[in-house]
């Protein structure tokens, strides 16, 4: 064996086994680099829809979900809180939504995707306040012309129940629905638009 023919198969072995470990320790530092692009669990559950089952609220009842940090109010409104909201038409300040912030699936004066249903977040349009939820018809501290929905005890703003803002209150719209759908009767998700809806 020649000694020259020994130092070529040593050489091309050592460059082979360091082109083997730089690559390896290439891909062991791209690998976090790579992975820290990725949003944290916590990010990615901010922003996640949220998925409930509503069979379990009685008419009249109001459960609340968390939706990217925010609260969600699911109400199940009874026939009588229907009309109500149809009553108050004429007198809170955006009966149609004109102004509001909410999905252009939602439309009419229910601001509703299920009729029965309303989807609200829970903050109130002027300062940030969660306002209560208030169904009761003409109590004593909200007067009697109240016919029930939402009032914001940081600085007096009133909402029916579909979210309206009544005329002349700190709040300036309406109270902001989050995109939604119903994946079948009773099952709601938050965050995500129905299928087709643009």
């Amino acid at each position: 064996m020649n000694k020259g023919d020994v130092s070529q198969g040593r050489r091309r072995f050592l460059i082979g086994a360091t082109s083997v470990v730089g690559g390896i320790g290439v891909v062991g530092a791209a690998v976090p680099f790579v992975a820290s692009w990725n949003p944290s669990a916590k990010a990615e559950a901010a922003g996640a829809p949220v998925t409930v089952n509503v069979s379990k609220l009685e008419p009249g009842q109001q459960m609340t979900v968390e939706w990217r940090g925010k609260p969600v109010w699911v109400v199940r409104r009874t026939d009588e809180m229907v009309e109500r909201i149809q009553e108050m038409s004429d007198r809170v300040k955006d009966p149609l939504s004109k102004e509001a912030s909410q999905p252009a699936y939602i439309d009419g004066p229910l601001r509703s995707l299920n009729d029965p249903y309303s989807v609200l977040i829970g903050i109130c349009t002027h300062l940030g306040c969660s306002p209560q939820y208030r169904p009761e018809v003409a109590p004593a501290d909200l007067g009697e012309d109240w016919l029930g929905g939402y009032y914001c005890a940081c600085h007096g703003s009133k909402y029916d129940l579909a979210g309206r803002v009544y005329p002349n209150q700190p709040a300036p719209t309406n109270l902001v629905i989050p995109p939604h759908r119903y994946d079948d009767e009773f099952t709601l998700t938050v965050g995500l638009d129905p299928e087709g809806a643009a």
